[in-house]
Formats: structure tokens, C-alpha cells, sequence
């Protein structure tokens, strides 16, 4: 693997998660996996200029959604990345089917949020959930409510409540044009009839 030394802390994040995320595709697309880490860096480096919260956003899946370890990260970023990688990761409880851990899960989720983030996962958590709505958003308009038979959880309004839920977690950021956009797509993806 890369030695520390050998590229900036961006650069070496990204091609860390490259490897890691190395053949995946976003849900029901071809779309390499890799285009949603990069642009949650992008979404981070529109409010903070911190190097090492950036790369955790690039970095923000590869405990969660590969073999990866939070060690692994720790061993080749440092414990203040590692700290915002493992803010950003869900407990999948592997041993039950992910449909029925859905609700625990995104609860969990939420109450970090409201009780324990700092500012800096949080803004690293509006990174994630905005992407991802994007996404969403894209593929709403070309596909419609179909979409959402690609995901664990299919039923629309429990995908609202999360998004809906998870922005009041995050007003503290409103002052943020991202913040603003993510709410603008919540209402246009779960407001429009």
C-alpha cells in the first residue's frame, strides 16, 4: 500500500477508497461506487477546507461496505480520520437480513446525530445524505417511484421520514447553500405528488 509520505492526505484517501471500493456500482446503477465518496469530499470542501475531514468523506464507506477495518484506516490516516469514518458507519448487525435492521439502524443514526455528532460529523453526515439524495433525485426523474425497489427499505415515506428527520438533526449547517439544496431535494423527491 502507499506510504504516508508518498502523496498528499486526499490523494492517498482516494486511492485508498478506489481499491476498497474497487468493482462496486451504486444501487440499481453501472455507476462506479467511487463517484459518491468523492463527491460527499466535494459537498465537505464547500464548508470546511479541513484535509483530514475531507478525507474522511472520501473514505466515509470503506468500514462500513468493505472488509476494511477501522484499524486499517487508523494505521494509514490517523485516529482523527479514523474517528469521522467510524461516525459515518451503521452497525449492519451481518447476521439479520438488512431489511429488518433498517429502522434500528437509521434511529441510531439519527440520535448520534442529535445527541453526540460534533459539527464536523455532522457536516460530513450532510455530505453523505446529500449525494445520496442526489442521486435519488436523478434517478426519480427518469425512472419515478420504481426507484425505490432498489433499496432494503422500499417504501417511500420511510425514506422521507429518514431524510426529513436526519435535516432537522442537521440545522445547525442551514446557514450552508448545502444544506439549503439538501432540503430543497427532500421536498422535491418526497413533497411532489
Amino acid at each position: 500500500m502507499l506510504k504516508n509520505s508518498e502523496f498528499p492526505l486526499y490523494e492517498r484517501a482516494v486511492m485508498f477508497a478506489a481499491a476498497a471500493h474497487s468493482g462496486m456500482t451504486r444501487k440499481g446503477s453501472r455507476i462506479p461506487y467511487l463517484s459518491h465518496p468523492v463527491e460527499a469530499a466535494a459537498i465537505v470542501a464547500e464548508m470546511t477546507d479541513d484535509e483530514e475531514l475531507i478525507a474522511a468523506a472520501v473514505l466515509h464507506d470503506v468500514v462500513e461496505d468493505t472488509p476494511v477495518t477501522s484499524e486499517e484506516v487508523e494505521a494509514f490516516f490517523g485516529s482523527r480520520v479514523a474517528h469521522y469514518v467510524a461516525c459515518e458507519t451503521e452497525d449492519k448487525r451481518r447476521d439479520l437480513p438488512p431489511e429488518s435492521t433498517w429502522m434500528i439502524r437509521k434511529q441510531e443514526t439519527i440520535t448520534f446525530l442529535q445527541k453526540k455528532a460534533d459539527r464536523n460529523a455532522k457536516m460530513l453526515a450532510l455530505a453523505d445524505k446529500l449525494s445520496n439524495l442526489r442521486a435519488i433525485a436523478r434517478d426519480v426523474d427518469s425512472v419515478g417511484d420504481r426507484i425505490w425497489e432498489r433499496f432494503h427499505q422500499n417504501d417511500k415515506k420511510m425514506h422521507g421520514w429518514l431524510y426529513r428527520q436526519t435535516a432537522e438533526a442537521l440545522r445547525e449547517l442551514a446557514s450552508y447553500p448545502v444544506w439549503k439544496e439538501y432540503d430543497r431535494l427532500i421536498k422535491k423527491v418526497f413533497e411532489q405528488e
